[in-house]
């Protein structure tokens, strides 16, 4: 387990933004003004929430967040339903991330694991990727030690080779090539999925997606040629939602791309009063082949 040594400095030496690179050229970025910029001009913004914008000429990535699911999201994680899986997941990524290490969350979303990560990981600093502006509005600001910006987890990082510690990956896209450029040799992958009994309550009544039964299997294989699975734990609780915390839950997730306005509201009046609900998780540590 990695320790602090006694005296280190409580600030980091770098930010996250230092392992950011030029999506187009691959060249390392620097700040000027509000814009980071490479020896080639290649400029990227940084909005006023204080995220950067990598996803520029017209890329867009499809299926991201809406602003209608980012908050609804923010909404559910404010009620603590959650807490366990993060706390879980802080536990998990303590010993993976040595004293002054990069931690990387690709698909970060609102920032909400990766400020917990950080929390328990007192002079990492941490990155977020996602491709909605409306998250990251959020994940900028979520932890003093973290940076965030839009990029497609799909497409070849926009991150230095070998600069990070630990990438962490919750409910989002797995790039096993990419996760595994840049990784240092001696980093880790957590990933975070759900079971098949996630949230398997609320499907008969509110039409949810479902939970792919084969799902660890085709995360396992999918990673296999750049990663071994180190370990796996199962996390399963059970929670109690009223119906205004039900419609949030189908509103932030995949489901919500595919609802209407006040759709998930009508549902979940529907159950006519609180419903019990199975959280339950995998968390899985990878080290690089």
């Amino acid at each position: 387990m990695h320790t602090t040594p006694p005296g280190a400095a409580s600030r980091p030496a770098r930010t996250a933004l230092d392992l950011l690179r030029c999506p187009l050229c691959g060249a390392e970025l620097s700040r000027t003004g509000s814009a980071l910029a490479c020896a080639r001009r290649h400029t990227y913004d940084i909005a006023r929430q204080g995220y950067v914008g990598l996803l520029t000429g017209g890329r867009r990535a499809a299926n991201a967040d809406t602003a209608a699911m980012v908050e609804a999201r923010e909404a559910f994680l404010r009620t603590g339903h959650y807490g366990p899986l993060a706390a879980a997941l802080a536990g998990l990524a303590g010993p993976l991330c040595p004293p002054g290490g990069a931690v990387l969350d690709a698909g970060a979303g609102t920032g909400y694991y990766l400020a917990a990560v950080l929390d328990a990981l007192p002079d990492a600093v941490g990155l977020g990727l996602d491709t909605s502006k409306f998250a990251l509005r959020r994940a900028a600001r979520a932890h003093a030690r973290a940076a965030a910006a839009t990029w497609d987890v799909w497409e070849p990082l926009p991150v230095a080779t070998g600069s990070v510690d630990l990438v962490v990956n919750v409910f989002a896209p797995r790039n096993g090539p990419e996760f595994r450029r840049v990784l240092k040799p001696d980093g880790a992958l957590l990933v975070v999925t759900p079971t098949p009994r996630h949230m398997a309550e609320l499907r008969d009544a509110l039409g949810t997606l479902a939970v792919d039964e084969a799902k660890e299997e085709r995360l396992d294989r999918t990673l296999s040629a750049y990663f071994r699975r180190e370990e796996a734990r199962p996390l399963e609780y059970a929670v109690t939602l009223p119906p205004g915390e039900v419609a949030d839950l189908v509103s932030m997730g995949p489901t919500g791309h595919h609802l209407k306005a006040g759709e998930a509201a009508e549902r979940a009046a529907r159950l006519g009063g609180a419903v019990g609900m199975t959280a339950s998780f995998r968390l899985s540590v990878y080290r690089p082949l």
